[in-house]
């Protein structure tokens, strides 16, 4: 991938503007005191918050909250998701590479990583992420939001459903920029160079921020520009891929190799963008802020690598064997705004967002090909799974049976389109009784064109259908969105060869109205604090999902293009509707035992809107069954009753809810010399949204259902030391315990529906389905009491240290740090899914959501530098013991594939701050 040239060009020009610009400023300004020496600290610097949406020291907040500060975000190097939860225990992140994964908090884990069809399918993040004021999740993606020029990051566990709302139910993120200083210029120039181990790509990154009081006291723009390139590390080494022995399509012997693409270290990535804000205080009492954000991250390859190929050869570490180009390209762009207004006895907040955000992402999908489900479709003729005489296709009989090259991916094309406004108006903080009351509006809207492209076989454009005509080879007719159902593009996917896919806009309008009141009990010492959030959902999807099968008389088959899907077949349109609308509440005591010590209990509550699954729409089928017949497997050889299908796979699903009860103390002790904050809580998750895919007995498509509920159990402890002058330590630990409460199942709508797929069921209404599998019963679908969920580790910790102290009389000041990071073994999946360790059902992969166990690692990162004067430079390293992890483990490309850490990084750096 080529580096970004055009934003490193804009950042060089950058860089001279700001020299100039500062010596053209410092012509006009008195000369400033650089004599008088830094005086050590007298204690820990305190934090200022907004969590609660008034401005207060971090250790006054009733809640567990990790607040990050800009200088220490720049001193570790965090510029990413993965940097950042490195240092914040009690956040998983589930995914397999930039931008394309979920964060989950305190054991409320899930399935979601970026893979196929997730814009769609996936459920709502769990946790809420901010820029600022702008809501920045996404199902599945959550924006990775570059780190630069932060003022701090915020980490608030627990349900924020009274001020944040839906999807802030296990908790949030707050990404906090530094604003526009009306009086000072001032600005800031990095740049950096790394090498990667294991053969790696360099690394090489530049970043540029610049303050300008426009009218002193008045006006003032700050600007910041970055441009931040990854070397890969990944390699597509040489493979030959073929179709799984003993089906119809492996006795044609049709193969593919990956000649064309192998090639060492395919993964780099490159993060550009911009922001420019600007800040005009109007008068003593108004202010306006304005906020213009871009981003692309372009992110090409494979961040993943396979353990073996797909004929079971043992591979290097950081190795895969893919036969598809990758590449996962994400921009959006941002526009904010923030108008801030005192009254006589009451403070007036108007924020609101738009954000446009793009998606283009591909992946190898050739291994779906080979497995039992995806070998179906490979072949054409006499003999072939399903294209063939006897499923609707006469025109096929005696026709010789052929295969195409096993080789396909899928491409997901994402619009995003985000709009918010909110009213918040606030009582003065030094009143016994305040109140805060706010009012809430959003839409959020994502046009997904998601395409599989894993059906090489002609397509009846004019010529090939005219060659069928003249006793040439079989064709398939192209097909495309139902007739005037469709988000983004209503064309057939004429030239490709797509088989499946679905061209739909799903999204909310959401209404809300919150009120949170403090009343001071006993004035400054014991505070009680309540409030509640009305909220009102209007969720849809609109859309079709299309696929290259006949359901209107074998019209798939030599026919000329559209066929099928003109005559309204080979798909089905999608227009569902539903509102959700409800409270969710939060109460607060607490108590200053001494000015520096404070005790807490909080109760809250947090939910995530609901959604729906891909259902035909129309009058005469509100369900498309999710076919999961009566089978048996008499002798190994699979039996199942004809029309048996048991369940119907609902149209939708609700949100879920989350209650917390969490107590807590934070303390400043040895004059502010050391923060010691404990907090243990007890949560109930239930009704959770749950995301079910296995082809052989659910049926061919991910749906999401309620049902399972779980109990959390955790404690938490952070401390901040400043043990002598320059010398401090930092940590954070947490254990948690997350188990199921209930054991719920897939309940069986029994054989009396009217619907002729249900005819002979045996199983009856209202029990549990019967699921059987090649080795036996499957485990209940739905859970088992007493497992955790995917994604949460029981402990994981962090600690890290730091010395800064002066040399000699020339004014350096060198330090140095090392930190290390634990996260302990953890799931992948909910634990009664199919297990990846099975031969049956991973020798290939028979669902995208095989069982994995990540097993626990450890890394540790560190620097040493200097600063003179208005200079830095430093050496810092990365994943220091070049531990592999790996961070995820999956089936998703129906092959197991694992995320591993990215290898030992050593960087120098320089900056130069004015």
């Amino acid at each position: 991938m080529k580096h970004n040239r055009k934003l490193a060009y804009a950042i060089s020009v950058a860089l001279g503007a700001c020299v100039s610009a500062r010596a053209a400023y410092a012509q006009q300004q008195p000369a400033a005191d650089t004599t008088a020496a830094a005086t050590p600290s007298e204690g820990l610097q305190e934090v200022t918050v907004t969590a609660t949406r008034r401005a207060q020291s971090v250790q006054d907040v009733p809640l567990t909250i990790q607040a990050i500060a800009g200088e220490q975000l720049q001193q570790l190097n965090v510029t990413n998701e993965y940097d950042l939860f490195k240092y914040t225990p009690n956040v998983t992140y589930s995914g397999n590479g930039p931008g394309t994964g979920n964060i989950f908090m305190r054991g409320l884990g899930g399935i979601g990583s970026g893979n196929q069809s997730q814009s769609t399918t996936a459920a709502f993040p769990n946790v809420a992420l901010y820029l600022d004021e702008q809501s920045m999740q996404f199902p599945a993606r959550n924006v990775d939001v570059y780190v630069i020029d932060m003022q701090r990051i915020e980490v608030l566990e627990g349900p924020q459903g009274t001020l944040f709302g839906g999807g802030a139910q296990a908790g949030a993120i707050r990404y906090i920029t530094n604003k526009p200083d009306l009086n000072n210029f001032s600005g800031e120039l990095n740049a950096g160079y790394g090498i990667t181990a294991n053969g790696g790509d360099p690394n090489n990154n530049a970043n540029a921020v610049l303050n300008v009081p426009i009218i002193p006291g008045v006006f003032a723009l700050r600007a910041v520009v970055f441009d931040d390139h990854h070397g890969g590390y990944i390699d597509n080494v040489p493979g030959t891929i073929s179709y799984f022995p003993g089906t119809a399509a492996a006795t044609t012997g049709a193969t593919a190799n990956n000649g064309n693409l192998v090639a060492n270290n395919t993964n780099p990535v490159d993060y550009g963008g911009a922001r420019l804000e600007a800040l005009w205080k109007i008068n003593d009492s108004w202010n306006l802020l304005l906020e213009q954000n871009y981003q692309d991250m372009d992110a090409q390859g494979y961040f993943y690598a396979y353990p073996a190929a797909s004929d079971g050869t043992p591979l290097q570490p950081y190795q895969i064997e893919a036969f598809t180009p990758a590449f996962n390209k994400d921009r959006y762009e941002s526009t904010a705004w923030t108008l801030n207004g005192e009254l006589p006895d009451l403070s007036i907040v108007y924020t609101g967002s738009y954000m446009v955000r793009h998606i283009d992402g591909q992946q190898d999908y050739s291994n779906y090909l080979r497995s039992s489900s995806g070998s179906y479709y490979g072949c054409i003729g006499t003999g072939a799974a399903y294209f063939n005489p006897g499923n609707n296709f006469p025109q096929l009989t005696g026709h010789k049976l052929q295969c195409a090259a096993p080789v396909g991916d899928w491409n997901d094309n994402v619009q995003n389109q985000h709009i918010s406004h909110e009213l918040r108006l606030s009582t003065p903080t030094d009143w016994r009784v305040r109140d805060l009351f706010g009012v809430y509006w959003e839409k959020f809207n994502i046009d997904d064109q998601m395409n599989f492209n894993y059906l090489p076989l002609p397509q009846c454009t004019t010529a090939n259908y005219d060659a069928y005509l003249a006793g040439g080879p079989d064709c398939l007719s192209a097909v495309g969105p139902v007739p005037g159902a469709f988000a983004t593009d209503p064309g057939l996917r004429v030239g490709t060869n797509t088989a499946f896919g679905e061209d739909a806009q799903r999204g909310y309008k959401q209404t809300a109205l919150f009120d949170s009141v403090d009343f001071d009990i006993i004035p400054k010492v014991l505070t009680l604090t309540a409030g509640t959030r009305w909220y009102s959902y209007e969720e849809y999807e609109e859309g079709s999902e299309f696929y290259t099968e006949s359901d209107t008389g074998g019209l798939v088959v030599d026919h000329p293009n559209g066929a099928c899907t003109l005559a309204g077949g080979c798909g089905f349109p999608i227009n569902l509707h539903k509102g959700e609308h409800g409270f969710r509440s939060r109460a607060n005591l607490t108590y200053h035992i001494t000015p520096d010590v404070m005790a807490y209990y909080t109760w809250s509550q947090g939910f995530r809107p609901g959604g729906f699954n891909r259902t035909n729409s129309t009058p005469e089928a509100i369900h498309l069954a999710a076919e999961v017949p009566y089978c048996t497997y008499p002798g190994g050889v699979k039996t199942c009753i004809p029309d048996s299908d048991q369940y119907e796979k609902p149209s939708g699903y609700t949100s879920d809810q989350l209650t917390n009860n969490e107590v807590g103390l934070k303390t400043e002790l040895f004059d502010h010399h050391l923060m010691l904050n404990l907090s243990a809580y007890y949560m109930q998750w239930s009704n959770v949204q749950l995301s079910l895919f296995e082809p052989t007995v659910l049926g061919n498509t991910t749906f999401n259902v309620n049902g399972p509920s779980f109990d959390i159990k955790g404690f938490e402890v952070q401390f901040d030391a400043l043990l002598f002058a320059g010398f401090s330590i930092q940590g954070s630990s947490s254990v948690n315990s997350a188990s199921q409460s209930n054991s719920p199942c897939l309940e069986s709508v029994g054989a009396n529906t009217g619907n002729a797929k249900n005819a002979n069921n045996p199983t009856p209404a209202g029990e549990c389905v019967v699921v059987n599998s090649p080795v036996g019963p499957v485990p209940n679908t739905l859970g088992a009491f007493g497992t955790a969920p995917a994604f949460s580790p029981p402990w994981m910790f962090n600690i890290r240290a730091r010395y800064d102290w002066t040399m000699g009389g020339g004014g350096y000041k060198p330090f140095i740090w090392i930190g290390a990071s634990h996260i302990s073994s953890m799931t992948n999946e909910p634990r009664n899914f199919f297990s990846g360790s099975n031969p049956t059902y991973a020798n290939p992969p028979v669902t995208t959501l095989l069982l994995y166990t990540i097993p626990g690692y450890t890394t540790y990162d560190g620097a040493i530098g200097v600063v003179k004067d208005q200079w830095t430079a430093q050496l810092s390293g990365q994943n220091l013991t070049d531990d592999y992890g790996p961070t995820n483990i999956s089936s998703g490309q129906f092959i197991k594939s694992e995320v591993p850490l990215r290898p030992r990084v050593l960087t120098f750096s320089i900056g130069y701050k004015f």
